[in-house]
């Protein structure tokens, strides 16, 4: 591991850029043979800047637009609605490059999916029990929708809204800076929140979040990124072959509602522990009871390192097909491992071909869900003078 904690994977992810040039795909001119638009040897050099497209329109006539960028093999494209991760494009062991972010291929299409695809979450990420808390004696009632509870910061989280873009581009890496403030009452939050979210393909093609946020008011902060992942391609089909291992001896279990007990309970002897990898598939259709509440997985892991100041390794996902890995380091202590439950076929992706349970997998990392009213949680609790700070990297290699 590196002195960021983070795994390792040079060696390999100089072989698949190999495998790629040898395929005549090089990490400068894999743009080229992709789609028209698509960025080539310039914005895979050191001053190449993400290249700016119209997307569509909200409804209310607001333009969406979409960047598109790519480096060190990475290609990913982001839209300023959300934030949505609209693609993330990844060479396999032969250099053959597939998209494996789920995502629609409209304004429209997301609008109606309801599934937070690639999308920024906030201003509290997952589940808050019956959209309310009580913060220094002042109980706050939220925007509530998913049953009796608030889900990733209701109605009208951040992923429904438009955020201020800037391109960037030096010699670590390219990528935006996406801003948004979120005035006081927002969705019931209490103070006036200025959100920067920065999205990094760095020199070795790692995909870097940075996230950072200031209250002028106390109130609860939990942001994270809601991409579905299917390391096959998405729409390629199940995930429930990919192999993952989550550093995590314990995980919430929860209540019908999804909301966690309380209990961090140990995941030895349980469909629960990836301490070891393996398939997704493997214990995914044993009948415990929290597999069969939540329809699979959707739950959150304890990660043993706790809250860090640096991103430290936490997850591994596979797909031994296409020998496709992602590595995940974080400074979060949580980590939402969703397998696609709801996914019911309703919906189709950028590939045209519909999505169904299974099809795609989040990994969330976040500190837990309902903490503002389970004291014995990590502290989401933001103050005035304070800063929200946290720090997810995504390294890609093959194996």
């Amino acid at each position: 591991m590196t002195e960021q904690g983070k795994p390792s994977t040079g060696t390999a992810r100089r072989t698949v850029l190999a495998a790629a040039a040898a395929a005549g795909i090089t990490a400068a001119a894999a743009g080229r043979s992709h789609a028209a638009g698509t960025p080539g040897a310039d914005a895979d050099a050191y001053g190449g800047k993400p290249v700016r497209d119209p997307f569509g329109r909200l409804p209310d006539g607001t333009r969406v637009h979409r960047w598109r960028w790519q480096r060190g093999g990475t290609r990913i494209s982001v839209l300023s609605y959300g934030g949505i991760v609209h693609s993330l494009e990844l060479p396999d062991r032969r250099g053959r490059y597939a998209n494996v972010s789920l995502g629609c291929d409209s304004v429209q299409g997301y609008l109606d999916a309801g599934a937070y695809f690639g999308a920024l979450i906030g201003r509290y990420g997952n589940r808050i029990a019956n959209g309310r808390f009580t913060l220094d004696g002042t109980t706050h009632q939220l925007s509530v929708n998913d049953g009796d509870n608030s889900l990733h910061g209701g109605t009208g989280g951040f992923d429904k809204r438009v955020w201020d873009v800037e391109s960037f581009a030096g010699p670590a890496g390219s990528g935006l800076v996406l801003r948004y403030v979120s005035p006081d009452g927002e969705m019931g939050y209490p103070g006036t929140l200025r959100v920067k979210v920065v999205y990094t393909l760095t020199h070795d093609g790692d995909w870097r979040i940075d996230y950072r946020a200031t209250t002028d008011r106390a109130t609860v902060v939990n942001l994270t990124n809601h991409a579905y992942y299917n390391l096959a391609g998405e729409g390629s089909g199940t995930v429930l072959d990919h192999e993952l291992r989550l550093a995590a001896s314990r995980f919430a279990p929860t209540d019908t509602g999804l909301i966690p007990t309380g209990e961090l309970a140990p995941v030895a002897g349980t469909p629960f522990d990836f301490r070891r990898q393996h398939t997704i598939g493997r214990d995914i259709r044993t009948a415990h009871p929290q597999l069969l509440t939540a329809k699979g997985y959707d739950h959150n892991w304890v990660l043993d390192k706790g809250v860090t100041t640096t991103p430290e390794p936490v997850a591994t996902l596979r797909d031994p097909a296409s020998g496709r890995t992602m590595e995940i380091a974080t400074t979060e202590p949580g980590l939402q491992f969703y397998s696609g439950n709801f996914l019911d076929g309703t919906v189709a992706g950028t590939s045209g071909r519909t999505y169904r349970q299974g099809d795609g997998l989040c990994l969330e990392t976040q500190h837990f869900p309902d903490s503002p009213n389970q004291p014995d949680f990590p502290s989401t609790v933001l103050r005035p003078g304070g800063t929200y700070r946290s720090t997810t990297i995504h390294r890609f290699s093959t194996r």
